[in-house]
């Protein structure tokens, strides 16, 4: 027996380890496992080779739990090590074995994956002691045992072991006994370790006998040694790619379709990205795409690898080439990283694109679900939107789909305004904004339907991007000025009875939490609508826009602005002006006479302070011309006192003014129930 220091820098190493090396204590088991795979490969390269002659016979690599010892232990047959090579390599920390082997064997040895020194290590993380049983394939070798109790300190010495390869033995420390359980090592095996390249088993597999489940003699293989990805994909069918999927995403629906990755220049990669049926809530469906680095799990965060818009894909990715830190846990900034981002970016592309021309039927039936990926990438990836323009579509209300271009020829005749923009309308809820919408069709408009999570701020960018074009959504004004092709119609109306008609309704619009009505009346012609609520454009879009960016929030805070636009050519329009000039003429007279007598007094006196010098204007002038500001607000003020008297008792007001809101689904509750009880009156 020997003794000895393990060759670090400081005795603090260990703590280290635990504390810093690893983000994640449970990585310590795919660390063991995949030393020994490691250590497999190595000896079926040298066989390869002819460096070893002798039989390989089972390479399967085991994992055992013992609960009386609280031991965990990996067991392979690969290369083994003698006492030498375990000084080198294990007391020698960080410094691996498999940069001299890969040197040697660079041609061919490919499918090695440790090449991160310490991963060894990261047993003591959960152990009190860790121990090697270890046995070279050298002939001649002799075996040996090497412990270490978490000190710079170990102990080596010669042991008996019939076979090469090597047994590293946990002890398990008291915090961390949960790896003890044979779930809680099924549930790990499963997550890092289901796709390694050599056979894994752990325990074995089970049958049902006599009322109960047994073990048979048969080892359970937890792992599959060549995943789906490995394979060519001329070799592979549809319903392969979906068993995939199900075994990845059990509880997921069969997915739309798939892009089988497959590069070897100028950095190996594999992989299949699957595009899942989501339609909304994005942040949900993150970190379902899986990285490996040949066929060890390493993270499902894979932001740095693939493009952001990507995140919300499912699947796998494989490389040996993306640049990891010693833990494997945290991708490092390299430039294939970017290269590696730039291709999956572009193979996405012109797998859409072929899609898109080879069978748009079919394309056109999946847009609903495929639009959340091509928006948020078009978005949030200039070169994704130049790729993406060609294949990306517009939806109508007639379910009718679109490229930008196609629709641009469509509409370019009909819905060009009068300064050239051409005006794209669109709705996002075809029931509640029906009328609008038909209203829009008899004038021979089309509308188009941005129903999806992202359309907001896909109108903002297509308005920047698209020359000459504006998105107007259909209810944001009267028909009329939805697209202005010539000088507005004048009102029919004279100022004054505008204003009194204005305020008829303004006084009878009910109180509603954040929302601001304006009143004003337009010549919309007999048969247009009587009166027709609208929101505008810009301020909706604002509002609408701060649900994405933090920057607009103050706009959250707003109240929706509305205008209630009064059509007075309408016959029922006329009935209430007519009638409101009937009840309020007598009254309205003297306030009338009164409001021009005071303003003709205060144009008077405005006239004579603009001819003096602001230190000229005297006290006395100064008081004058505020009463008779003062005078003339009263009088307005009883003005639109007499009109809401009469109007409150008006019911085809109140009617015209419920009908708006119910076309705009703002009439709820008590003033509904109002509402209905008038129209059977009415009736």
């Amino acid at each position: 027996m020997s003794k000895g220091n393990i060759g670090v820098t400081t005795e603090n190493i260990f703590p280290v380890i635990k504390k810093f090396l690893y983000s994640d204590h449970e990585i310590f088991l795919r660390e063991m496992v995949s030393n020994a795979v490691d250590a497999t490969q190595k000896l079926k390269t040298l066989s390869e080779r002819g460096d070893f002659k002798g039989e390989l016979g089972d390479l399967t690599v085991h994992v055992a739990i013992d609960s009386d010892k609280g031991t965990l232990t990996f067991s392979d047959r690969g290369i083994g090590m003698t006492a030498e090579e375990i000084d080198k390599y294990i007391n020698q920390i960080a410094f691996s074995g498999v940069h001299d082997f890969l040197d040697k064997y660079k041609d061919n040895a490919n499918a090695i994956i440790g090449h991160f020194g310490l991963g060894f290590y990261s047993a003591f993380m959960v152990s009190k002691k860790v121990e090697i049983v270890t046995k070279s394939y050298q002939d001649g070798a002799k075996a040996v045992k090497w412990s270490c109790d978490g000190s710079p300190e170990y102990e080596i010495e010669e042991v008996e072991k019939a076979d090469r390869g090597s047994d590293i033995i946990l002890y398990i420390d008291d915090d961390c006994k949960e790896f003890l359980e044979k779930q809680k090592i099924t549930e790990l095996l499963n997550k890092y370790c289901k796709f390694m390249s050599v056979p894994v088993a752990f325990g074995k597999k089970t049958e049902w006998k006599d009322g109960k489940q047994v073990d048979t003699e048969e080892d359970n293989i937890i792992n599959s040694v060549e995943p789906l990805w490995s394979k060519a994909p001329s070799s592979l069918k549809d319903e392969d790619y979906k068993s995939f999927y199900r075994t990845l995403y059990p509880m997921q629906d069969e997915p739309l379709f798939w892009i089988h990755l497959n590069v070897d220049f100028p950095f190996n990669l594999t992989g299949i990205l699957y595009f899942p049926r989501i339609k909304s809530n994005i942040e949900l469906q993150r970190n379902k795409i899986q990285l490996y680095c040949n066929q060890v799990f390493v993270t499902d965060q894979v932001e740095g690898i693939v493009p952001e818009f990507l995140t919300l894909l499912h699947g796998v990715i494989d490389s040996p080439d993306i640049p990891l830190n010693v833990s494997r846990s945290y991708l490092q900034s390299d430039a294939n990283v970017k290269k590696i981002s730039t291709y999956i970016t572009k193979k996405v592309a012109d797998r859409l694109n072929s899609i898109f021309k080879e069978n748009r039927k079919d394309y056109e039936e999946k847009w609903n679900d495929l639009k959340i990926f091509i928006h948020y990438g078009m978005l949030s990836q200039e070169d994704f939107y130049d790729r993406a323009k060609d294949f990306a579509l517009l939806r109508d209300t007639d379910d009718k789909y679109f490229t930008y271009e196609e629709y641009k020829t469509l509409i370019k005749d009909n819905q060009t305004d009068k300064d050239g923009q051409l005006i794209y309308l669109y709705a996002t809820d075809k029931e509640e904004q029906y009328s609008y919408i038909e209203s829009a069709k008899e004038k021979g408009y089309n509308v188009l339907m941005m129903d999806g999570d992202l359309d907001v701020p896909m109108t903002s960018m297509l308005e920047q991007k698209l020359e000459k074009s504006r998105f107007t959504r259909v209810d944001s004004d009267i028909v009329e000025r939805l697209i202005v092709k010539d000088d507005a119609p004048k009102n029919t109306l004279n100022s004054a009875d505008s204003d009194n008609l204005s305020e008829a309704f303004q006084s009878q619009l009910p109180h509603l939490e954040k929302a601001e009505f304006h009143v004003e009346v337009e010549s919309l012609g007999a048969t247009g609508q009587p009166v027709v609520i609208t929101q505008s454009e810009y301020m909706r879009r604002m509002k609408d826009m701060s649900r994405f960016q933090s920057g607009m929030a103050f706009y959250a805070q707003m109240p929706d602005m509305y205008n209630m636009v009064l059509n007075s050519d309408h016959p029922l329009i006329q009935r209430v002006l007519e009638g409101e000039k009937e009840g309020c003429a007598e009254a309205l007279k003297p306030i009338e006479s009164e409001i021009k007598g005071q303003e003709a007094r205060l144009a008077v006196l405005r006239q004579e302070r603009d001819k003096k010098k602001a230190d000229e204007v005297t006290q006395e002038e100064k008081d004058d011309m505020t009463a008779t500001e003062k005078a003339i607000s009263e009088q307005r003020d009883k003005k639109k006192a007499v009109i809401a008297n009469w109007a409150k008792d008006n019911a085809v007001v109140h009617q015209l003014i419920d009908l708006a809101l119910l076309r705009n689904g703002m009439l709820k509750g008590a003033a509904l129930d109002a509402f209905l009880k008038r129209s059977l009156e009415l009736i």
